[in-house]
């Protein structure tokens, strides 16, 4: 038998997945816009936000809708304390890998880890998957490009190691010298679809060892066209048909990332996506951003989270059904299989 057997990498995915066979997942990773958040919120400096109201958040919001998603995205430094313990068991868990915090410089980003954490911990503490967000662009300086690549490469290597899903999220963003540099913390309207393309283009290869892909949506969410047949729906369709049939090319599922539109701006997204072949969604703000705004009142935030944050993942959930396509694993390796101990001595 020649085909090196991976069994760890398929069943997490179907863990994160619905019977159906899709990702109906949701984020709740996110550390710099809810620091941010409570910050102004409270009328206090961003490193004065306290961990307890981190852990508090993020505890809410896995107790009031984990049981709505097929898994759910969870930072180690404050959604683990504050979360981990309420997840569902039948619900699906990956563990993002990345620090929030990048080098920046005018000629790009460079990503890395959190400190003190890796794709092994994050398996032995029991994820499903290994979440990456990597900030790309093409035209970043030579040395920013080549880092980020081998740092893809590497967490692919060690995600390959331990067998475990690889789920990339590309993000492009702003130069540190661009007009409109603040504007990374939701989907910028300066953004180019070419430059979302490139980066997808770039971490299908195989020398990756992505999994899955989290995308962002090649044109602005907040300003896609209602799918009426116009010629603005058609030209803002082809960007995702484009962007689908790089992913279909390479066998490659994906996910739409929701980048802080609003609930119904993100639902017209995931239409778009749908229709070119998308597999689910991994989303967060679209979905309990403004039952945030509740807060520091967390038994109101608890209420609209419930109300509002339930109902939107109900909507998603039906489009999903409806018009998102069907991830299957492939376990084609194991018809190889013809003798006892065969599986013991290829799972290497």
């Amino acid at each position: 038998m020649t085909t090196q057997l991976r069994l760890g990498k398929p069943w997490g995915l179907r863990r994160m997945a619905t019977p159906a066979g899709h990702f109906n997942m949701m984020a709740v990773d996110q550390r710099h816009q809810i620091a941010s958040f409570i910050a102004k919120k409270l009328g206090i400096a961003a490193d004065a936000v306290s961990f307890a109201d981190m852990v508090a958040i993020k505890r809410l919001l896995v107790q009031e809708l984990g049981a709505q998603v097929s898994a759910v995205l969870l930072d180690p430094n404050f959604s683990f304390p504050g979360a981990l313990q309420t997840l569902p068991a039948r619900t699906g868990f990956l563990a993002t890998l990345e620090d929030h915090r990048y080098e920046d410089s005018p000629g790009g980003r460079r990503s890395h880890s959190i400190s003190n954490w890796s794709v092994e911990q994050i398996k032995r503490a029991g994820g499903d998957g290994v979440k990456l967000l990597t900030w790309f662009r093409p035209d970043a300086d030579p040395d920013i490009l080549a880092h980020q690549k081998a740092f893809v490469e590497n967490v692919g290597n060690e995600c390959r190691r331990h067998d475990i899903a690889l789920v990339l999220e590309l993000l492009v963003y702003p130069f540190a010298n661009a007009a409109r540099h603040a504007s990374d913390d939701f989907d910028s309207p300066d953004k180019h679809a070419e430059l979302v393309l490139a980066g997808v283009r770039e971490f299908v290869r195989p020398r990756y060892g992505v999994d899955l892909l989290k995308l962002e949506s090649p044109l602005p969410g907040a300003t896609l066209p209602p799918r009426d047949g116009g010629s603005a729906h058609l030209q803002a369709q082809r960007w995702f048909d484009a962007m689908g049939a790089i992913c279909r090319d390479a066998g490659m599922p994906w996910v739409m990332l929701s980048a802080g539109v609003t609930a119904a701006q993100f639902l017209r997204v995931m239409e778009y996506a749908y229709a070119a072949g998308a597999n689910g969604f991994l989303a967060g703000r679209a979905i309990w951003w403004d039952a945030l705004q509740q807060f520091p009142d967390m038994a109101n935030f608890a209420a609209q989270l419930r109300a509002q944050g339930r109902a939107t993942l109900r909507e998603l959930d039906a489009l999903t059904l409806r018009a998102g396509s069907q991830w299957r694993p492939d376990y084609s390796a194991l018809d190889g299989i013809k003798s006892e101990g065969e599986v013991c001595a290829t799972y290497i």
